[in-house]
């Protein structure tokens, strides 16, 4: 069934706010924490040091040949090299404890989107290709990533050099610091403004990355249909424009982000000039020695260096918190509604089904079910056909509360399911779509997938009713021969078979079969249908089906159009009426 995806348009939340919420996933980690900012200290103070032994080393040197003080210049050379290399090891240190912090950090995002996808409701998956899907949890969550483990250590130590270098040149010589008076706060001003035009960018990128990655998903999986119809040119034509939107949105972010720096680092060059030239005429008036001129240039350095590089990093923060805002935007979808106060869980089932006055529609303003009544007693068979659209699939979809009617009641056993757990109910159906599921793992892993213990006896009855156990035997490793996720190493027909026989083994009391048989010969049909009859009974069945020859011995036929159920009863019945059924009937096997 083809879905349609709903492109979400939604508001920037601010970048405060996006910081704040990753912060606190941070200080999950305290120890840690608290350990970096130790070393982060740690290693700037040594490195502050630096500067200012060169200036006493400098000033060792006197105007003249052969007035050096080598003992003196040795000295406090000797402790520079000290003082850099100790700042360097805590340095390290910090490095490896920040990629520690780091990985955790997005071990438990990525934990936290993985639980929060198995609580969305379907409709979530309705609306969303699931590449995009993929593009969160994955690539967005790694942008996150690099930005704690660089950036956020980057931001940690720029501000405790630019703190310590601004009180030292205060120390050494305060006319020098107000030159920076002026031009930090044209930098800071700069920054700000090249923030609030390039973040709009990085959220594009991320949605177009996003985008295309969906699309990729989709054409990699329908590869096989892309070849039958010859259609490779036209989805290289798709693809290029997806990958061209792509690149621009990454061009356009880049390009722009990337001004920033280059402009702040002119403005801190041209405060390094200006303190040369007014360092100079200092020293002509004794205000200052040569060697805190040397120092003060240092720590200058020092004191706009790491500012440009903020300016540096703005670009890689915005990008950050574009991915950032895409993973918290998943994890604040709405789940499914919790379980009523009331609801009880759904022990004993009988499978008596029954459904009244039931209008539905996938959105409030579309209703595609007006008004919909059925009956399905405990251990009756009721198939459902219809023209393609007609509905089937929504009544499968509410009966398993994947969607909720806007009104009317579905009850089992007479218990309102909207006051009985999903999980019960859920439970109390086994279920066998048209579009088979395996994952990666054994035959054996499979079948049992619905039932968590389930002994080799009981997968193999079930394979033997499904009458798919003699080819598993027939494998090199039988019953734990490896299948990869999509199943690509056994045929359609018998990928069908294996999800029978995992709908087989469950002990459930009703059976939901969408198209069950599509896919396998009609040889195998019979013995299917051979095995299903001995599964059903005494079991309440809803069959979807579009070969009718499947459902003639259906205790009760419903035909369903336009979201109503136009026809039911048997198929001598329906035959002898010479409606719709009949005519589905004739158009098939005449």
């Amino acid at each position: 069934m083809a879905k349609y995806y709903r492109r979400d348009h939604h508001t920037t939340q601010p970048k405060s706010k996006i910081l704040l919420r990753l912060s606190t996933y941070i200080l999950r980690h305290k120890a840690i924490v608290f350990c970096c900012l130790m070393l982060t200290i740690g290693s700037n103070l040594l490195a502050l040091v630096g500067p200012a032994l060169s200036g006493y080393a400098i000033n060792a040197i006197e105007p003249g040949p052969g007035a050096v003080n080598f003992d003196v210049v040795f000295y406090y050379c000797g402790l520079m090299a000290a003082f850099y290399i100790g700042s360097s090891v805590l340095s390290y240190i910090l490095s490896a404890l920040m990629i520690v912090l780091s990985q955790r950090i997005v071990y438990q995002m990525r934990k936290e989107v993985f639980e929060k996808l198995a609580d969305l409701p379907v409709n979530y998956f309705d609306r969303h290709q699931t590449g995009d899907i993929l593009s969160r949890i994955s690539y967005d969550i790694d942008v996150v990533n690099a930005s704690l483990s660089n950036d956020l250590l980057q931001i940690c130590t720029s501000v405790i050099t630019v703190v310590g270098s601004f009180i030292m040149m205060v120390r050494i010589s305060p006319p020098l610091v107000t030159i920076f008076f002026v031009t930090i706060p044209a930098s800071i001003l700069f920054t700000r403004y090249r923030v609030k035009k390039v973040r709009p960018l990085f959220h594009i990128r991320s949605e177009k990355l996003g985008e295309l990655n969906g699309f990729t998903e989709e054409i990699v999986s329908g590869q096989k249909t892309t070849k039958a119809y010859h259609q490779e040119a036209v989805m290289e034509s798709r693809f290029d424009e997806k990958n061209d939107e792509a690149v621009t949105a990454f061009y356009r972010a880049d390009y722009y982000g990337s001004v920033t720096g280059p402009s702040v680092n002119f403005i801190n060059n041209v405060s390094l000039s200006l303190v040369s030239v007014f360092g100079a005429l200092l020293y002509l008036f004794g205000q200052i020695t040569l060697g805190n001129i040397s120092t003060f240039v240092l720590y200058s350095r020092r004191f706009s260096g790491p500012i440009n590089e903020m300016a540096n990093i703005v670009s890689e923060l915005q990008s950050a918190c574009a991915a950032a805002e895409r993973v918290f935007r998943l994890l604040d979808e709405p789940v499914e509604p919790a379980d009523a106060p009331d609801a009880v869980v759904l022990n004993h089932v009988r499978g008596d089904v029954r459904m009244r006055n039931i209008r539905f529609g996938y959105t409030p303003d579309k209703i595609i079910i007006p008004n919909l009544n059925l009956t399905a007693p405990a251990g009756s068979t009721v198939a459902i056909v219809g023209h393609t659209g007609a509905g089937k699939t929504t009544l499968i979809n509410l009966l398993m509360r994947f969607y909720d009617p806007q009104s009317g009641v579905i009850s089992v056993d007479g218990k309102d399911i909207q006051h009985v757990t999903r999980k019960s109910l859920r439970l109390s159906y086994a279920m066998v779509l048209q579009d088979t599921w395996l994952f990666n793992g054994t035959i054996f892993d499979n079948i049992a997938y619905g039932k968590p213990g389930a002994t080799i006896e009981e997968v193999s009855a079930a394979a033997k009713a499904a009458r798919i156990d003699s080819y598993i035997r027939k494998l090199p490793d039988g019953y734990q021969t490896y299948i990869n996720e999509d199943g690509v190493n056994i045929s359609q027909g018998q990928k069908q078979l294996l999800t029978i026989a995992r709908a087989m083994l469950l002990d459930a009391k009703m059976l939901i079969l969408d198209e069950a048989t599509s896919n396998v010969d009609t040889r195998t049909e019979i013995q299917i249908q051979a095995a299903m009859q001995e599964l059903m009974k005494g079991k309440t069945c809803f069959i979807i089906a579009h070969r009718l020859s499947t459902i003639q011995h259906a205790d009760n036929i419903l035909v369903v159009d336009g979201g109503n159920i136009v026809e039911q009863g048997t198929h001598a019945e329906l035959m002898a009426k010479g409606g719709v059924y009949a005519g589905l009937y004739r158009s098939q096997f005449q």
